[in-house]
């Protein structure tokens, strides 16, 4: 018998159904992502099947006895206690069903304190801590032990990686994939949804369709399935207007035996106005300043630290032109102070930091301090102009974000009235009419639906200037960085050439996730992480430029030596510009052997 059943849902939040005659079943060993633009519905749908509102019509049956915990994407903000007395209040706090009374865990009393302990130690967790003073991350984590601490039959999570660096969410998969109950859940992290995915329930217009394995399966057939319904709606389109052109030609089709033709008009014009278009696609494009200096940074043995906690260590790198970096650590090592050290925002303790010439900086901030909460969307972006420049030209504020998916309504709230991925939408908005030539974005994943970040990995991908990135989505920073700087304790930070999976690659250490695994469960056969890859759009662009880089080095190398081959230079040069202009060759040489290493890598990546 499946653990949930629900038929003939219908769903309606004062707008379009959110859900219109929805019918599922969920046995136990399934593991459903529920995937869907930001406002479809997901998050509706969840707590429906927690019992909190109820349907418009239609029944959900869950299996009588089933303990059913939800995990909501907002944390909760009248918490109070410690971590632990969070953790313990999950032993009697239940969710309603509607076959059966909430279930009272009382069961679980005589054995409480052992399981409140080994949830906390799997999730690694503080129990002493209070649960007020804890980062998102923390809180994400402490609720989570609260919801399985009970060992649920039934489990309902929204975002559940929200906020948690990627060590914790790796920690995650490997607690999902070995979870035997029924579990549900919302995200918007590509790789988790890979890795976790049994099933994927897509949310569209209503419709809840259901697709067999993973993530990416689920996208190739996705695909195929729009095709379909776009010829589809075209050959419906075509028809109709070919009637429209003959209801036009007047008294032809008033005649008797045309009725029924007429009548057959009217039903598919009630069909096309019935019709729900597929939602619109957010419109990105970067405003790009002019080309910066060779250099753009460079930072050389920077030290820092906070209340005698080191949270960077001697560090020296060289960012150029063209560069893209991705930033890797867990929660609260620095990351942003990094990032704000090498924008020279803050004054490293002991060392320097060199910024290039003609740098346009863009900042993308993952806190969003940048926001005013008072005022509208549009003067936000547009501090009260109607006009915005873009491209060149004028825009109508109103026109400019409509592309990024604000009607003229929500154009003219509030910020704080904003929900789900809008505000990030906003500042990407505001960001993308700054030119730039150095991009700099904390955390820009966070909310974001995935098609949403799919279009933003393709513009940042196809931006000429210089990236650094701080991110938690491994596949992002897959798809969009070609170097790496990782925390690895301690203050110290490591350079690595590629994204993410590079970056385990090349450590060759195994990976250590902050959430421990059971003690008691058998393992199961881990995740493939070396299975083959394809290039991304970063690893093209970059291979398609490495020609050219290798000419521009060997030009200058042939200049260098034509200059130490002359006899009338070294009549005038002191010895110290000789030293200079051989250790300038010695450089090139060695930039130039780093440059065929890394083609021959990306060739060997298949396309």
């Amino acid at each position: 018998m499946a653990w949930i059943k629900a038929h003939d849902l219908h769903l309606s939040l004062g707008g379009p159904a959110l859900l219109d005659g929805a019918d599922f079943a969920v046995d136990a060993g399934d593991r459903v992502c529920l995937v869907g633009r930001n406002g479809v519905g997901k998050s509706s749908l969840l707590r429906l099947l927690a019992g909190e509102p109820p349907p418009d019509s239609g029944r959900v049956l869950i299996q009588p006895g089933s303990r059913v915990r939800y995990l909501p994407q907002e944390i909760p903000a009248e918490l109070a206690g410690t971590v632990r007395d969070i953790v313990t209040s999950g032993l009697k706090t239940a969710v309603s069903n509607r076959v059966a009374d909430p279930v009272d865990d009382t069961s679980h009393e005589w054995n409480g304190p052992v399981r409140v302990e080994t949830t906390l130690s799997q999730l690694d967790l503080d129990g002493d801590k209070e649960f007020m003073t804890l980062s998102g991350g923390l809180k994400r984590r402490a609720l989570l032990a609260r919801a399985l601490v009970v060992d649920p039959d039934i489990l309902l999570l929204d975002e559940p990686t929200n906020h948690l660096d990627i060590n914790a969410i790796a920690g995650l998969e490997k607690l999902f994939a070995e979870f035997s109950g029924c579990l549900i859940f919302v995200t918007h992290d590509r790789m988790f949804a890979d890795r976790v995915a049994t099933r994927i329930f897509e949310l569209d217009r209503g419709r809840l369709t259901d697709w067999p394995g993973n993530h990416a399966e689920y996208l190739r057939q996705r695909e195929l399935r729009w095709q379909a319904e776009a010829e589809q709606f075209a050959q419906f389109d075509k028809k109709l207007q070919a009637e429209e052109e003959w209801i036009r030609q007047g008294i032809k089709a008033r005649r008797t035996r045309n009725m029924g033709r007429v009548r057959s008009l009217e039903k598919l014009r009630e069909t096309r106005r019935l019709r729900r278009e597929r939602m619109g696609s957010v419109h990105m494009r970067l405003e790009e300043a002019e080309q910066s200096g060779k250099l753009v940074i460079e930072a050389d043995r920077i030290s820092y630290q906070y209340d005698g906690v080191p949270y960077i260590d001697q560090f020296s790198t060289i960012i150029q032109r063209g560069d893209r970096v991705g930033i890797i650590g867990p929660n609260g090592c620095g990351k942003s102070t990094l990032l704000n050290l090498l924008l020279g925002r803050l004054t490293p303790l002991s060392g320097r930091v060199r910024l290039g010439t003609r740098l346009e900086v863009a900042y993308f901030d993952q806190l969003r301090a940048t926001l005013d909460e008072e005022k509208s969307v549009a003067d936000n972006v547009a501090n009260g102009r109607q006009q915005v420049e873009f491209g060149g030209r004028s825009r109508h504020i109103i026109g400019y974000l409509e592309e990024f998916l604000f009607a003229p309504d929500r154009a003219r709230m509030p910020v704080k009235a904003l929900s789900g991925g809008e505000p990030t939408r906003l500042l990407l908005a505001r960001l993308f009419l700054q030119p730039a030539n150095l991009l700099v974005m904390d955390e820009p994943t966070n909310d974001l639906d995935v098609e949403t970040l799919e279009l933003l990995e393709g513009v940042v991908g196809e931006f000429s200037g210089t990236l650094i990135l701080v991110s938690h989505d491994r596949a992002f920073l897959n798809n969009v960085v070609t170097s790496t700087l990782v925390f690895e304790g301690d203050g110290r930070i490591e350079e690595y050439i590629g994204g993410y999976d590079e970056w385990l690659a090349q450590r060759c250490l195994p990976q250590t996730p902050s959430i421990k695994e059971k003690p008691t469960e058998k393992k199961k056969k881990p995740v493939d992480k070396n299975r083959p890859r394809r290039k991304n759009m970063a690893e093209k662009k970059e291979l398609e430029a490495i020609p050219g880089r290798i000419e521009a080095l060997e030009q200058e190398m042939a200049a260098l030596h034509a200059t130490l081959s002359d006899p009338a230079f070294y009549k005038n040069a002191q010895g110290q510009k000789v030293n200079e202009l051989r250790q300038q060759l010695h450089a090139l040489e060695h930039s130039l052997a780093l440059t065929f290493q890394r083609w021959e890598a990306l060739e060997a990546i298949p396309d």
